[in-house]
């Protein structure tokens, strides 16, 4: 089945950047390349920004941090690019990164350049022309779960990746933080969370493991071949080593099924609500089968990833709310806070 790529578009001015001074820097790195490149930029953009750079004979990515930021913390260029220079060899669907500037005169920030790999992000709604049938779609989102089991067993230390972690702790380490996180970004209209905060807190599990994990595990992080085989696995600025059952639980708050309400339905960003697709418990059941981990405590790792979605959307609003962002589509974020809320308080009620 041939399915449209991810289109790139024009650069959005704020967005801009010097292209024959990146131009410059990458033939220091990357052998073969004459002519500047045309620069085209990726949707999205939120947080790291991603660009398409075209030359006569090959493409590559470019990944940057926002305007205005600097490469730390959750936009440090230097440690999306070493993770993922340290799992290609032991994780193929890594993209195979071709240099790190960290010459802020080139760009304004560190920055790095990754080859392209071909193929189609699937987003909220499937591309135009492109249809999925329902044992298709049950194998892809198979195969997506599959792919997290490889991520999951990939040995820390074959990668060189074993100081990217704190150590054990890391599920106590993430309550406390995400919970100090939702209060510094309370805005009155939203609710207090205060019953879940210490629901999670009494009833965090240890870690069941600590490997390398994704932490934003969607359909619009994989590129698919024309087969629908996944064939890479993008966006690791939040990656580290951490309990896979934590990762697991993130991936699950994005995964709307056809059966959620409307309001739910509302936020879905990939089309995991089409028929054949596995459900949530099928996703959960199937994972932890070939990871060989039990589901007992399920019910903490699911409440805590809508609990984490809720303090994303809120930091968001947060923005919004004390005129730091103006972008509309932020207005109404308040309102699915709510709505996680009400999820979290539902898996706690059925524990």
């Amino acid at each position: 089945m041939s399915a449209p790529r991810d289109e790139a578009s024009e650069v959005r001015a704020e967005d801009s950047f010097d292209t024959a001074a990146v131009h410059a820097w990458l033939r220091t790195v990357v052998d073969g390349l004459d002519a500047e490149p045309v620069v085209r930029q990726f949707p999205g953009g939120a947080s790291n920004l991603t660009y398409l750079l075209t030359y006569p004979d090959r493409e590559l990515i470019l990944r940057r941090p926002p305007v205005g930021k600097k490469a730390a913390s959750a936009h440090d260029m230097r440690r999306e690019y070493r993770v993922q220079k340290g799992l290609k060899p032991v994780y193929p669907y890594v993209p195979t990164v071709l240099g790190l500037c960290q010459d802020e005169s080139v760009l304004g920030s560190d920055f790095y350049v990754m080859e392209r790999i071909e193929g189609t992000i699937l987003r909220n709604n499937l591309p135009e022309g492109m249809e999925l049938g329902a044992g298709q779609a049950r194998a892809l989102s198979t195969a997506l779960v599959d792919r997290l089991v490889d991520l999951h067993r990939v040995d820390p230390e074959a990668a060189g990746l074993t100081d990217l972690g704190k150590g054990s702790g890391y599920v106590a380490r993430q309550v406390g933080g995400w919970s100090k996180r939702y209060t510094a970004a309370r805005t009155e209209n939203v609710p207090d969370f205060a019953a879940v905060m210490d629901w999670l807190a009494a009833h965090q599990p240890d870690d069941v493991a600590t490997v390398v994990i994704h932490n934003d595990w969607r359909f619009d992080n994989v590129v698919l071949d024309d087969s629908l085989d996944v064939v890479g696995v993008l966006d690791w600025e939040m990656s580290t080593l951490g309990d896979p059952l934590m990762d697991l639980g993130g991936a699950v708050a994005y995964w709307i099924q056809a059966d959620d309400d409307m309001v739910y339905q509302q936020a879905r960003r990939q089309p995991t609500h089409l028929p054949g697709m596995l459900t949530r418990a099928e996703l959960v059941d199937h994972y932890c089968a070939r990871m060989g981990l039990s589901t007992a405590n399920w019910a903490f790792y699911e409440a805590f990833g809508l609990f984490r979605l809720a303090v994303i959307m809120q930091q968001i609003y947060y923005r919004f709310h004390h005129g730091q962002t103006t972008n509309p589509r932020f207005k109404d974020f308040w309102m699915f806070v709510g709505y996680l809320e009400w999820r979290c308080r539902e898996v706690i009620g059925g524990a």
